[in-house]
């Protein structure tokens, strides 16, 4: 997993980044861009953010070891930026860069650019929740709407009527459980 989180990205085979639940995730990219609408609109970006994003539209990629220095901010407000940037599928991993110490350094790109080929057309954001619903749905077996939201990164709300679109086109099954709806994989297929 170590090598593969590393060149996966470089050869742009994966899009690996922490884009889901803010851990380090490898997205397969028949799936990007599903994830990639499913968020909607996007938060207003910080002035860092904004630093962040415009140094790398204007110079490429850039390891997190090297971006601090390049943009003139501390390493700590960076780190947490990148982070968030990658929760809001605006940034990705693009590799690895070896360094005279220590372990190699993550190197970032804009994820639009990265995988501009996989996202020219992106799915409706309702259609795009409800095929990631699906795949967690048949991963899972059972989930909550709020475990699919977590997921997804959408609210409770968005992401039960997602579940309940899968109930209405008979790939899933809702059934209440202690004042909560649970789902499950449909044993039937929709016709």
């Amino acid at each position: 997993m170590w090598r593969w989180k590393d060149e996966l990205p470089e050869r742009r085979l994966v899009c690996v980044g922490k884009h889901v639940r803010g851990r380090s995730a490898l997205v397969s990219l028949r799936v990007l861009p599903a994830l990639v609408a499913a968020r909607g609109d996007a938060e207003e970006p910080s002035p860092l953010d904004r630093t962040i994003t415009d140094f790398l539209r204007d110079h490429g990629p850039c390891s997190t070891a090297d971006l601090p220095g390049l943009i003139g901010f501390e390493r700590k407000p960076v780190a947490a930026a990148v982070d968030r940037l990658q929760r809001r599928l605006v940034l990705t991993t693009a590799g690895a860069q070896e360094r005279p110490q220590g372990w190699r350094a993550v190197v970032v790109d804009l994820l639009g650019r990265r995988y501009a080929d996989r996202l020219g057309q992106l799915p409706e954001v309702e259609a795009a929740r409800m095929e990631l619903a699906g795949l967690v749905l048949r991963s899972a077996g059972e989930l909550s709407a709020a475990d699919l939201a977590a997921v997804v990164g959408c609210t409770r709300k968005q992401a039960g009527a997602a579940l309940d679109g899968l109930v209405e086109d008979g790939t899933a099954r809702r059934q209440e459980e202690e004042g909560f709806a649970l789902y499950r994989r449909s044993r039937r297929r929709a016709s």
